[in-house]
């Protein structure tokens, strides 16, 4: 089953409004069942699936249907409650589990929700894999696989899951240096990292102050973290921090804010941390893998310390497929999913915060000056929402007015049109060298691809 067929998987899982397919209980219950009943196939013993989840209300509803659908297939389940994805990542591997489940819609607001699965050694499966389980859900074959009465799964929660990952994101940062006298202000989104976050830096000796730290099912991601930093730049000003931290609902991406209260996205992140590895000889594959909507100015500014920039198609696991294939270590998203390949498996807010301010306290300066390198080229984006994802290529008025841009563009810029593999929306990025054509630019495509689907936008 290609990518393109799949009908529930997108680029991240499965995704969508909770309790309206395909995020109904219904569905969590296939999806329990098709996945114990794929790696209950490849194991030679008992086999166990951990499940996490952010702090969405709906979680509730999503962790209870999953786990009935694993023990229906006599697969035992470990459940760790709200926990940050890449905790549920490393401890899908560390908890020796055969695969895990993460119920989060990530940065979405709190009536979405989502499902996604880990394979033993903490990568997110292959496509492959998951077009197998979405095709035992299609097959109509899964009541075929239950198990016997007296072999059916158990579930247990397991209590210290938030401490195992507080001890291993505390391992990642250099045992010769500390925060000690560091003013952080750190935003949780009133998600999944609203407890280890704090915890982790206060640890490490940081003056911690806590924003986005009282989740209530319905304001994760509500006017705080990663998505809208406003309030973190606000603070950092306000209180005279060093740093500002800001991750996502489901704390698997990060932006920083310097002491001067100006904001650091992926790009950023990925040029100074890329600057660090390659001065202490510990950057593999000579340079960096990122998406294709990472800014020029990051390819730019690699390109002037001699590192190149690897790009691939939007998704964080498209990144670590990459990496591991090329052997890179260090890669990400501008949205703010960096892989450190050396600590982790997927994208890690928290651990990413880490590595930077490592950088900070080894070099003794401040983040403004260690940004320092970085010449942005604008960039902007308009979202068009669709009721039907018509192949691009079949509207001929679109691709003209594509190329037509292009042409304008003449080399110094980019356009970049994709279907979002997490919304029903496509997503139109015109990058150059002057702002205001460059907008022009991107909401004439808007238009025309309006016109060009017709009632379908």
């Amino acid at each position: 089953m290609s990518q393109e067929r799949r009908k529930l998987f997108g680029t991240d899982g499965v995704r969508g409004t909770a309790n309206v397919h395909p995020m109904t209980a219904e569905m969590a219950l296939a999806l329990g069942q098709a996945v114990a009943t794929v790696f209950r196939r490849e194991s030679t013993s008992r086999p166990r699936i951990i499940i996490g989840k952010d702090t969405r209300l709906s979680g509730y509803l999503f962790e209870d249907a999953l786990g009935a659908g694993i023990c229906a297939m006599g697969v035992d389940v470990f459940q760790v409650g709200p926990m940050p994805t890449p905790a549920l990542a490393f401890l899908t591997a560390d908890m020796r589990c055969n695969a895990g489940v993460m119920i989060s819609a990530s940065h979405n607001p709190y009536q979405d929700n989502g499902i996604k699965f880990f394979g033993h050694d903490g990568f997110k499966l292959a496509d492959e894999i998951e077009a197998r389980i979405e095709g035992l859900i299609e097959s109509g074959e899964l009541a075929a696989h239950r198990a016997p009465a007296d072999e059916v799964g158990r579930a247990r929660r397991i209590d210290d899951s938030a401490g195992r990952y507080v001890v291993y994101l505390k391992k990642t940062f250099p045992s010769d240096l500390s925060l000690d006298g560091l003013r952080v202000v750190l935003d949780c989104a009133n998600g999944a990292a609203y407890k280890v976050g704090p915890t982790v830096l206060h640890e490490l000796g940081a003056e911690v102050f806590a924003e986005g730290v009282d989740p209530n099912g319905r304001n994760i991601n509500e006017d705080c973290g990663s998505l809208y930093p406003e309030k973190l730049v606000s603070r950092v000003r306000e209180l005279r921090a060093d740093v500002g931290v800001a991750v996502d609902g489901d704390a698997d991406r990060v932006l920083l804010v310097d002491e001067r209260g100006e904001l650091m996205d992926g790009d950023e992140v990925m040029l100074l941390c890329a600057r660090d590895l390659q001065a202490r000889k510990a950057l593999r594959g000579e340079g960096v893998v990122a998406t294709v909507m990472s800014n020029l100015g990051l390819e730019k500014a690699l390109e002037r310390l001699g590192l190149s920039l690897v790009r691939t198609q939007v998704g964080d696991r498209y990144v670590v497929e990459a990496m591991r294939a090329e052997g890179y270590n260090l890669g990400g998203e501008q949205s703010g999913h960096i892989v450190f390949l050396d600590h982790a498996k997927t994208g890690d807010g928290l651990m990413s915060a880490l590595q930077v301010l490592a950088v900070m306290a080894r070099s003794g300066q401040p983040l403004s000056e260690l940004r320092k390198g970085f010449e942005r080229f604008p960039q902007v984006m308009v979202n068009v929402r669709v009721a039907e994802r018509k192949p691009l290529d079949s509207l001929p008025s679109m691709q003209q007015a594509i190329q037509k841009v292009e042409s304008e563009l003449a080399g110094r810029g980019r356009v970049l049109i994709r279907y979002s593999g997490t919304e029903p929306k496509v997503r139109i990025m015109v990058e150059g060298d002057d702002e205001d054509r460059v907008a022009i630019f991107a909401n004439d495509l808007a238009g025309e691809l309006r016109r060009a689907l017709g009632e379908g936008a």
